[in-house]
């Protein structure tokens, strides 16, 4: 029997299923997948298991989705950090955003380090998440100011440099000296939004310049390095990899739970058809830059 944890994050679970499916022992046993009642609890008990559908049994959203409504299977759908009840997501956004974000490339189970990820998900050192592999990295903002939790730059210095992290990008008040970051060689851009606010135009076309120059990684902070952050880095997702608003918040949710609240996802949305043609048009420029 397999219990479903509450925060149970995809990777672990998957594991835990495939030794035991492979296990010889349970080769003429059932194995039985159960959770409480409870609402949350059932519908991220649905939610792990799709994900093992998709990424290991090749299951399409919609099929799992069909199995589900002839099942008569109602699901809660998931609510941003601050539970507001009209914007949600469904199980069908989650799937539909792992599965382009796997075509995508943006994970793969077979080097995905678990461990690393849980290790540096814990604030103790550094809170940070990857959200696409070698370009963006969400983490919470830098500070030197007495009497805080928050981090020093240099207890990322190692971590960024050995995993190439090219420029920062600020969202927030200033809570820390930039040289400390350049004199090592990483370039930075402060670009200040209000916390739990959209970006306005002129901060959405900086960010996506600044992370278009730049071939690198880019780690992106605020704060708690969650809405602003998750907000603007879901914007260049849906505008260069082709994922609607709703998959793209997915995705980085997953990646970084706690991200982007209600009204920044509302922002998305809105914008979403807008930052699909200026996609369309900067790869068709592009094609024509380089075609001979």
């Amino acid at each position: 029997m397999i219990d479903k944890a509450p925060k149970l994050f995809p990777n672990r679970f998957c594991n835990i299923l495939r030794r035991k499916l492979k296990n010889p022992d349970n080769w003429c046993k059932q194995i039985v997948y159960y959770t409480s009642e409870d609402g949350n609890k059932m519908a991220n008990a649905a939610f792990l298991i799709s994900s093992f559908a998709v990424i290991f049994l090749e299951k399409t959203p919609s099929e799992i989705d069909k199995i589900l409504v002839s099942n008569n299977v109602i699901l809660k759908p998931f609510p941003d950090a601050s539970h507001t009840e009209n914007l949600t997501l469904t199980l069908l956004d989650c799937l539909n955003g792992m599965k382009k974000a796997l075509k995508c490339g943006f994970f793969n189970f077979q080097d995905f380090n678990l461990l690393e990820y849980e290790k540096y998900s814990q604030m103790r050192n550094g809170d940070l998440n990857w959200i696409i592999p070698r370009k963006f990295i969400g983490f919470v903002g830098p500070s030197t100011k007495k009497d805080t939790n928050y981090h020093p730059p240099e207890k990322y210095f190692n971590y960024f440099v050995r995993n190439g992290v090219e420029a920062i990008i600020r969202l927030n008040r200033k809570c820390y000296d930039a040289s400390r970051f350049k004199k090592i060689g990483i370039k930075h851009y402060n670009l200040y939004m209000p916390d739990g606010t959209a970006p306005t135009r002129r901060i959405l076309e900086e960010f996506l310049e600044i992370c278009e120059n730049n071939k690198g990684a880019i780690a992106v902070h605020c704060k708690a390095g969650l809405g602003r952050t998750g907000t603007l880095i879901a914007a260049y997702i849906i505008k260069h990899y082709r994922l609607n608003a709703r998959e793209a918040i997915a995705w980085v949710r997953i990646c970084r739970p706690g991200s982007i609240i209600a009204p920044q996802q509302k922002w998305l949305e809105e914008i979403e058809s807008l930052l699909q043609r200026a996609g369309h048009f900067y790869r068709r420029v592009d094609f024509q830059k380089y075609s001979y």
